[in-house]
């Protein structure tokens, strides 16, 4: 008799094809999930090894332009990093993963949902917060002894591949010394804080759909190495872990994003989400997607987008991203209110008294500062 069925979110790597193979020993039924978020990956050899290994059913699903507008455009809208250097891009994309499988596994009428995450990481985390907001019934083999005992070899393999050809962990990127010799220069183009088109200058192509505006920047970042980083991060469950993360066509939007956004927002709002940029990013990172907390952070970073307005353009060159201008119908920038050459409505003289006034705070600490030390002396 069988146990019941299970989605298994399946990568066709070794990690997912043992628990294939283990849960099909433990009398489950396997049904391998497959997401196709972008990545260079061979599906149907995936598919058929999925199929060898024991699989019921195979589901492979095209999830990348959900992915870009519902995932990636939020957290360019909040100018997502973690802890000032991280991307997240692997964050981002669990949740989007996790709900299609939960999908899948209601309308093929399976009992549970499993993955391949470590005990360890972060994406277990990530994965079940999403499926247990929306489909409780989890088997994390990894946190199973019965398999970890089992299937001890993953430890040589991991060392293995840390020890041998540093240069083919970025798959994305070239290295930036070999990369061309000559700039692309972009024109990115925002409304309400998403871009809604790329221009290459020099060669006068365009894209304005997400998913393609997302590729292309990911192809010509990738092609002058930008978006490369070796971090040592602070993981939710409590232990410090070294990440090499490769984020192109994030990393051209970050900062486009980060220039238009400094334009045309208010400054005492910007501070405001600046703060819930950070929030956001942690509670992405540590896998709170679904949270109430994170949709109502979200729907307040939405609010401060809608002026976001305008273009940007920038240099794509050897490893950097350089902003060479901007314009927005909404800009706040007043080219003459902040000349020396002209006054504008703006009287020199008000500044005076503005700093005199925020000299109160300054003069009163120094006076304390005073009186201590002088009580200190007599002592």
């Amino acid at each position: 008799m069988s146990k019941g069925t299970v989605v298994l979110a399946y990568s066709g790597g070794l990690d997912t094809s043992c628990i294939l193979v283990w849960l099909k020993e433990q009398g489950y039924d396997v049904i391998a999930y497959l997401a196709n978020i972008g990545q260079d990956e061979d599906f149907e050899a995936a598919r058929k090894k999925a199929e060898s290994l024991g699989a019921k059913k195979v589901f492979i699903e095209d999830l990348r332009s959900q992915f870009v507008e519902n995932f990636i455009w939020p957290a360019v809208q909040a100018n997502a990093v973690y802890e000032d250097r991280y991307l997240m891009g692997t964050a981002v994309a669990r949740p989007c993963i996790a709900r299609r499988q939960v999908e899948i596994a209601r309308r093929e009428g399976a009992q549970f949902v499993s993955h391949g995450a470590t005990g360890k990481g972060n994406d277990q985390i990530r994965f079940e917060l999403t499926c247990y907001a929306l489909y409780p019934e989890i088997i994390a083999p990894w946190r199973i002894p019965e398999f970890y005992n089992r299937f001890r070899g993953r430890t040589d393999l991991m060392e293995y591949a840390q020890s041998h050809a540093p240069a083919d962990l970025y798959l994305m990127t070239k290295n930036p010394e070999d990369s061309p010799n000559e700039p692309d220069v972009l024109e990115i183009a925002f409304k309400n804080g998403v871009p809604v088109r790329v221009t290459n200058v020099k060669e006068n192509k365009s894209e304005d759909t997400p998913l393609d505006i997302f590729s292309y920047l990911n192809e010509i970042g990738g092609k002058h190495g930008v978006g490369r980083i070796d971090i040592v991060e602070n993981r939710f469950i409590g232990m410090k872990s070294r990440g090499i993360y490769e984020t192109p066509g994030g990393t051209v939007l970050l900062n486009a994003h980060l220039d238009i956004e400094t334009f045309t927002m208010d400054k005492e709002v910007r501070r405001i989400k600046q703060g819930l940029g950070i929030r956001f990013s942690e509670l992405v990172y540590n896998g709170f997607w679904d949270s109430p907390e994170c949709d109502f952070v979200r729907h307040c970073i939405a609010k401060s987008q809608e002026n976001v307005e305008g273009k940007v353009q920038l240099s794509v060159f050897k490893g950097q991203v350089y902003i060479l201008g901007r314009e927005s119908p909404k800009s706040l920038y007043n080219e003459e209110l902040v000349s020396m050459d002209v006054q504008g409505n703006y009287d020199p003289c008000d500044a005076s008294g503005f700093i005199r006034i925020n000299a109160v705070r300054v003069n009163y600490h120094q006076l304390e500062a005073k009186v201590a030390l002088l009580h200190y002396s007599c002592v």
